[in-house]
């Protein structure tokens, strides 16, 4: 297995994930990782439903770096293990997401646009007013309004998340219909030294390709882009790693020879 390091995970300590952290661990040691990082939920303003009561997205970081370390140290010799957490964009919450960023040293964090106008277009009324292309343009929008105003973060995860929920998900969707405002993102990103992920979810729900698809892959590498990082959006143990074979293929028809992994938010760069 070319890649050797799952950059996006979660475990109980995320309100969507019954997975014990040692579980994880040891799936991972069993697959042969070499390395994991655990990338909690932290989405604040995320709207209430009966889904997803109050808090359901946020995490307790002391708590959960209380047995991050724990298990760091039982399994040093086996596995290394990042402390990284995950954070909702939304433009009004860049100053409380600023200051919980800071108030941990973490390892590596993601953000990632789980809402747009603060609401979830995972849900059917994301698009009662709107077509699915509509409504995607202004999902990819959105992270643009992000990228004005936060930075503290080290990748953009999964930057076509939209397309695992829309009504039609992935059909007649491609990078070349959305090209203007998926530039000007990657091109912000490339000129901030941010990154983007690899996220292999998408293949596990079905999709005909990776988030992001391949296409916005290979552009991010065309325009100067170097950091990219690969995770399986793990929230059990068997999702852990899944299709890395095909993601490593991906990253080497796009140009990539390394892929990254972070610790104490500074990328290595690793041989495919």
């Amino acid at each position: 297995m070319p890649v050797t390091a799952d950059y996006h995970m979660h475990t109980s300590f995320s309100g969507d994930s019954d997975a014990p952290m040692e579980d994880m661990i040891l799936q991972g040691i069993r697959l042969g990782l070499t390395e994991m990082c655990f990338t909690e939920h932290q989405d604040f303003d995320f709207p209430i439903s009966k889904e997803f009561p109050a808090g359901f997205f946020e995490t307790n970081p002391d708590s959960y770096l209380y047995d991050f370390l724990k298990y760091k140290e039982k399994y040093a010799d086996r596995i290394k293990l990042r402390f990284g957490i995950e954070l909702g964009m939304q433009p009004h919450l860049s100053k409380k997401n600023a200051a919980f960023a800071k108030a941990h040293e973490y390892d590596f964090i993601i953000a990632s646009s789980h809402l747009c106008n603060g609401q979830d277009p995972g849900f059917p009324e994301f698009y009662e007013d709107k077509t699915q292309e509509e409504g995607y343009r202004i999902y990819f929008e959105s992270i643009l309004d992000n990228l004005k105003v936060y930075s503290n973060f080290d990748v953009y995860g999964h930057l076509d998340y939209v397309v695992r929920y829309g009504p039609k998900k992935d059909e007649g969707y491609s990078y070349e219909k959305y090209r203007d405002i998926f530039d000007a993102i990657l091109k912000k990103l490339i000129a901030e030294d941010k990154g983007i992920e690899l996220n292999t979810k998408g293949l596990s729900k079905g999709l005909r390709d990776v988030n992001p698809c391949t296409a916005i892959i290979r552009r991010y590498r065309e325009l100067g882009g170097e950091i990219i990082t690969v995770g399986s959006d793990a929230h059990t143990p068997e999702q852990i790693a899944a299709h890395f074979d095909q993601a490593a293929a991906i990253l080497t028809a796009c140009g990539f020879r390394y892929y990254c992994t972070f610790e104490n938010r500074t990328a290595a760069f690793h041989k495919l």
